[in-house]
Formats: C-alpha cells, structure tokens, sequence
C-alpha cells in the first residue's frame, strides 16, 4: 500500500466532493486552491446504497471522468463521513475541509456532525457555493419570510443572482492547482458499480463534464431557440437533456445562464432552472416535506393502499396501465433512467387522480429509477401534481392521459417509440385504440372519467368534513 505523503510545509485543504463532480465553474475549488496544496476526497458513503441502481452507475462513471482529469490523484475513502472526514485531514495535515454546501435535509445533518467533529480537533469545514446559482435559503420576501409559489419567487431569484452572476472569481486551471493526492496518498478505490443484474439495460448518458458542456453547445445550436415550442412535446428532442449532469454537478447552471439571451425561449429556459432553485428551497425551509405534505390539510385525503391498490400500483410501475402516454412514460423510465417532464406530470396525475394512490409511492419508484433524481425537485414536483405542494389550488387540476397524448404527442412518434404493440395503428387510434386494441396490450386498469369524479368527491368530502 502507498505510503502517506511526507509532511509539507505549504498548508493544505481537502476538497471533499459531493455533488460537484467537476472542475470548472467550482467555487469551492478555487477556495480551496487559494488556501495550498489540494487534496481530492470523495467519500463513499454507505448511505449511496439507498439510491437506485442508474443514480449509482452514472455517479461512478462521473467520477471516473473527474479522477481522469485531475490524473488520478482522487482519493476514495470508504464508510460513515461523519468518522472518515475528520480522519482524514487529521491524516493528511489539511486544517480546512473544504465543500459545496449541500442543503438537502440527510447533508445538512451530515455536515453538521462532521464539522463538529473537525471542530474538536481544530479543523473546520468551509462550505462554499452550492449546486445552485442562488443558494437556497437567500430569496426572501421583504419581511424576511420565505415565498410560497413560484412566480414571485423566481422574479426575486434573478433581482438576487444578476449582481452576482457576472462578477463571481475564476476558477483555476487544473493545470495550476497543486494536486496531493492518490497515489501517493492511500486509496480505498472507487465504488463498485451496480452489477447487470442490478442495472439491467438501462441506457445511461454520457457521464463527464466534457459531454455535458458538448450537449449544452449541441442544444444551444439547434434547440434553445425553440424551447418554448418544442418542450412540452416528447416525441421531438426538445430538451437539453441536461437534468442528470446539472444533478451531479458535471455542469453549474451558472454556466449555462451565461449563455442565456432575453428572448422567449430563453427566458422559459432560466424559468425552469429557477424551478430547480425553488424546490431546493421549499425543502430547506422545510425539510420534512421530503416525504410529507407541504400543505398539512391534505393529510385527510383518503388514498388507497389496499391489495388492490398495489396491484394498480405494480402495473403502472410496469407500464400496463392500458393507457398508452402513461405505459410510454413508464417504459422510457425503465429504459433510460430518465423521463420527459410533461410525461412525468401525467404519469405522476393519474398515480395520484386516476389510481388515487399515495404520491410518495411513485416518489419513491422515480427516485430508484431516474439517473437525475434529486430530491427537492422530485418530491416538490410530486407534491405539486398532487394538490399537496406549492401550487395555491392544484388539486381540481386532474390531467386527462388520452387528451394529453392527443395535444403533445398529435402524431404519435412518442407512443409508437415506446409502446411497440400499438406502432402498427395509423392516426389517432394509437392515443385510444378502443377496439382496435391489440391481444398484447392490456385494457384500460380504471374508468378516467369516473375516477377524476371519484378523485373530486374525495377532495370535496375532505374539505367539508375540515369545516
């Protein structure tokens, strides 16, 4: 096994990476540059076992780029952060551990213990920067008091990131920074990935920093211009796709609101980066609607968890619901990790609406399943369909799956892609193939019409009986 590296007399800072998986646009990088010599950590925390197996292969792959281009020199240490952190830099002689701050409710907990820890050793841990372009926690109303919806918020959001956006300091060149490192430094190795049977065939994205600003310049050429136009039709590549490298940090989206003009498109680009930035929020303020309803009142909504109901539940899961935009959502989620957002609206509507199940089941399905799962924007983004979240009056919103495909999917390129047994139907049988349904694929699991009258009643009778 390598030796420790001899002491130096230049301090040292440990840059433990987390969600930042990158070296460019890093501010925490560059703090940690300006304090010495850098040593590269990431931790390979137990708790990585809880995510799914597509979140885990992308995360090992990014890594693997990151370790390439700072030429090996990340060290990978094995177990509770909490005890390797502070360990750590007592091993090294680092006197700072330097991090992107992490506002999800299990980091905050972690970095609290671990700052603590390297307190009572006389270290310390200095967060700089987040994955967001405004951390969350700094757009407020005048008084002081969070926003509740997200139109006010977002305006407040670019008044508070513009002075700062085009004044933030440099990162230094990987070239400059004086790297101590592996192998020098000893390597428990990096984490294994999930195996095939774990994974299955799911087909990953090119995980590096490198592809990740290539699918940003390919999207800048031929698809910004249009966002506004093609983003809510997934049968065209409408999106930047950009989700699970924004996720892991192999771009910040300070780099791509550089990039950003004032036209139309543009300006719904930033809106939905904004929407990332409000749900982080939301969950900062409030970290227990991780998993429980922002709006307490709809405690009392009656859902189903019966047999039947997980019966219901395991053939949206597998897309066999018998209707052909949610099957098609749910299979492309399968397949790739990653699903359109229009399509995860009227997936996640007929779970809740249609099938009147708990949203946090099919939470808890995305997050196994999506390579960008996060959980401010997944657990917000549930919560909003559901009539549960930020949304002031959502739950008379109940999305009709056949009207939806007709209006956003008009020539069926989406459907036939992803739901093969109906690719032989011409025109708009493939939305509703009524008799020309096929053996293979399967009839309708509910009655649309009568469960959104049944998904009204329920909300009707709730909020009588809280008079």
């Amino acid at each position: 096994m390598p030796s420790s590296p001899r002491p130096s007399t230049r301090p040292r800072a440990v840059l433990w990476f987390r969600r930042d998986l990158r070296l460019d646009e890093h501010a925490a990088l560059a703090a940690a540059h300006a304090h010495g010599d850098v040593v590269p950590l990431f931790v390979v925390d137990p708790a990585f076992a809880r995510s799914g197996a597509p979140r885990r292969a992308f995360m090992a792959r990014a890594l693997q780029s990151l370790d390439d281009r700072m030429g090996g020199a990340l060290v990978y240490r094995h177990g509770d952060p909490v005890e390797i952190v502070p360990a750590f830099a007592a091993e090294v002689g680092a006197d700072v551990v330097v991090v992107s701050r992490d506002v999800g409710p299990y980091g905050r907990r972690r970095d609290a213990a671990v700052a603590e820890a390297l307190s009572a050793a006389g270290r310390r841990l200095r967060g700089v920067g987040s994955p967001y372009a405004v951390e969350p926690g700094t757009v407020a109303k005048a008084d002081g008091s969070p926003y509740a919806v997200f139109t006010p918020f977002s305006k407040a959001w670019v008044a508070a990131g513009a002075p700062r956006w085009s004044t933030r300091p440099a990162t230094p060149r990987p070239a400059d920074v004086n790297w101590v490192g592996a192998p020098d430094i000893p390597c428990d190795g990096p984490p294994a990935s999930p195996s095939e049977d774990e994974l299955g065939d799911v087909a990953l994205p090119p995980a590096s920093e490198q592809a990740a600003h290539e699918q940003w310049q390919r999207f800048l050429a031929d698809g910004l211009d249009h966002y506004d136009d093609r983003r809510n039709l997934p049968g065209l590549d409408g999106t930047s796709r950009l989700s699970p490298a924004l996720r892991w940090g192999l771009l910040h989206p300070l780099q791509l609101i550089d990039d950003l003009g004032t036209s139309r498109s543009h300006e719904v680009f930033r809106s939905e980066l904004a929407w990332r930035e409000f749900y982080a929020d939301v969950l900062l303020r409030r970290p227990e609607t991780a998993w429980q309803n922002l709006q307490s009142k709809m405690d009392a909504m009656a859902v189903d968890t019966d047999a039947r109901a997980r019966d219901r539940f395991r053939a949206w899961c597998d897309g066999r619901t018998g209707f052909p935009i949610v099957d098609a959502g749910m299979r492309q989620l399968l397949a790739t990790g990653w699903m359109h957002n229009r399509v995860r609206m009227i997936t996640a509507s007929f779970l809740v609406k249609d099938l009147h199940l708990p949203w946090q089941w099919g939470a808890r399905h995305f997050l196994q399943h999506l390579v960008d799962g996060d959980l401010a924007s997944n657990s917000h983004g549930w919560q909003w369909t559901a009539g549960t979240g930020t949304d002031a009056a959502p739950y008379f919103r109940v999305f009709n799956p056949t009207s939806q495909s007709q209006k956003f999917d008009p020539d069926g390129d989406y459907l036939r892609r992803w739901v093969p047994e109906l690719a032989h139907l011409a025109g708009a049988l493939v939305h509703d193939p009524g008799l020309h349904r096929p053996d293979a694929y399967p009839a309708p699991i509910v009655d649309h019409a009568a469960e959104r009258e049944e998904a009204l009643r329920r909300y009707r009778s709730m909020t009588g009986a809280a008079r």
